[in-house]
């Protein structure tokens, strides 16, 4: 495989994290906790921003673990890519 088809593959894996990471804290402030749009969104998210809530708790009533996931996720894929284009 071409290293083309794995620069691809980060970035369209990259892009449907961010957007569901997006999508969650828009439907948090929509849609009750047990909605099941809510709840399958939840389950692959919190996952990943339950270390992150662990390191950086909420301040007040603002949690920024979802900007700092988006921002690690950012970075990690720009690393992986420039590796591969080595």
């Amino acid at each position: 495989m071409s290293s083309s088809f794995w620069v691809q593959l980060i970035n369209v894996i990259s892009n449907i994290l961010l957007i569901l990471i997006f999508l969650s804290v828009i439907l948090s402030w929509i849609l009750p906790p047990y909605h099941p749009v809510r709840e399958a969104i939840d389950r692959i998210v919190d996952p990943l921003l339950n270390p992150i809530r662990r390191i950086l708790p909420a301040i007040g009533t603002f949690d920024f673990s979802p900007l700092v996931l988006m921002i690690i996720i950012q970075f990690a894929s720009q690393i992986l890519i420039s590796i591969i284009k080595r």
